[in-house]
């Protein structure tokens, strides 16, 4: 189709700029028909459920995808704004076919993204995706169109923030309760400004609210899990006893201890991970984390008699591998946190839900479960690209690399990739001293800054 990309989908659904390729109308539009002729291809109901994060655009996006699957006879179930967790509960709720998150989570307003939900709540296989590229880039739609009595209608669901709410409660035992706590809560302006406060409050816990005011342009504004110095001041200013800082759609999170200490996604998994082996609820001793995890994290593990699998970068793959390893506990040092029987995706009120309890049960603070992981230094940096060439093929980047690696010896590692979702270059260094990993990761930095103006040229 003219004006279309070679490829739709990235790594986590279709994400960019909005209004320009491929987060375009049109772009939602044909995504809505693709994905209403593969349901009905596939011989379903056809029935689908819709929700989004609190973008300026996600309202376009959200009406071109209702119109998409509307005009292939499907009937769509219109949540509003949402979190990412909450969709792939309701879709399992309201039995749907299928589930759509508009959302490009952590990243900045101006960006967008759409994915798509299987009717149990996983991520739509690499198969399903194929397919919808397939029938987009050949425009095979007019053959295929229902009658005029048959095109589908879209419904308003009014009772989904209390079913989710209800949902993210029943993860938290009954018997126990959060009076008594303060918490410091930053939304992230994001998807879950109304209902991560119920939550927390109808547990009786005091809450301080903080980027619960979307107004379009301020989702993960210098606010939310990408900027937990928010939630640190927050911290101290109220003497809170911890602090919780969601992403745009909810889906990660990032806990600050009563001391103001960042509490990130490797500790979390570590925390949960013991506490589940002691409880004999962690299937076959194991946790899937990432190649990002912290060696800290993997020392932890194999102290507490845990196995670690290390998965590729990006939650759908650690489901992927929780799934292959036969494990109900995987996540990401950037706090995608996923308790399988729960929510086959993260949810990052379902982890601070949990992190809580633990806290209850064992009458400890955050501070001291935390020190479960002594983490390595590490160094992370994000270097902008125009082009994602093979990393094989950047030669300064890779001379860099080979040196950081012969002076880290076997007290460190280093790992360049791409992010699958941004023109990022990401670099991580860890060893066993915090300045000269910081400058390891400087100069592989720079090394691609310099390849990329070689490419360029």
């Amino acid at each position: 189709m003219r004006n279309f990309p070679e490829k739709v989908f990235g790594t986590d659904g279709v994400r960019g700029h909005a209004n320009v390729v491929p987060m375009t109308v049109e772009i939602a539009l044909a995504l809505g028909r693709a994905a209403g002729k593969v349901l009905r291809d596939k011989g379903h109901s056809c029935r689908v459920v819709i929700g989004k994060d609190t973008r300026l655009s996600c309202y376009m996006f959200e009406n071109a995808l209702i119109s998409g699957l509307c005009s292939m006879g499907v009937d769509t179930l219109m949540l509003g704004p949402f979190p990412t967790p909450g969709v792939a509960f309701i879709t399992r709720a309201y039995r749907a076919d299928a589930g759509i998150v508009i959302s490009a989570s952590h990243n900045p307003y101006y960006d967008n993204g759409i994915k798509f939900f299987s009717s149990e709540g996983f991520k739509l296989p690499d198969s399903w995706e194929a397919e919808m590229e397939s029938i987009i880039f050949k425009n095979e739609f007019d053959d295929c169109l229902p009658g005029d009595s048959q095109i589908g209608k879209n419904t308003k669901i009014h009772d989904a923030d209390g079913r989710y709410i209800e949902f993210a409660k029943a993860t938290f035992p009954r018997k126990l309760s959060l009076k008594g706590l303060k918490i410091a809560l930053d939304c992230a302006n994001g998807a879950a400004y109304k209902v991560a406060p119920l939550v927390f409050r109808e547990l009786d816990a005091q809450v301080f609210n903080y980027g619960n005011t979307p107004n379009g342009l301020n989702i993960n504004d210098k606010c939310g899990s990408m900027f937990p110095e928010t939630v640190q001041k927050a911290v101290i200013e109220h003497h809170a006893d911890l602090g919780v800082a969601l992403d745009g759609d909810a889906d990660r999170l990032v806990m600050v201890d009563e001391n103001a200490q960042i509490v990130d996604g490797d500790t979390i998994l570590a925390i949960c991970a013991r506490d589940m082996k002691k409880q004999g609820l962690l299937r076959n001793s194991r946790v899937v984390s990432t190649v990002m995890c912290n060696f800290g994290f993997i020392k932890a593990m194999q102290d507490q008699g845990i196995e670690v699998i290390r998965s590729q970068v990006g939650d759908r793959y650690v489901i992927q591998d929780m799934l292959k390893h036969e494990t109900n506990l995987g996540g990401e040092q950037s706090g995608h946190i996923i308790f399988m029987e729960h929510n086959p995706t993260g949810d990052g009120l379902v982890s601070a839900l949990q992190v809580l309890r633990i806290m209850i049960e064992t009458d400890s603070k955050l501070s001291d479960l935390a020190a479960i992981v002594k983490r390595y230094p590490q160094a992370c940096i994000n270097v902008k690209v125009s082009s994602k060439p093979p990393l094989d093929s950047l030669r300064k980047m890779q001379e860099a690399k080979l040196s950081a690696e012969k002076t880290l010896g076997d007290t460190g590692r280093v790992l360049v990739r791409y992010s699958g979702t941004e023109n990022i270059c990401r670099v991580m260094v860890e060893g066993s001293r915090q300045k000269q990993v910081q400058e390891l990761a400087r100069q592989i930095g720079n090394a691609i800054e310099a390849d990329m103006e070689s490419v360029r040229k």
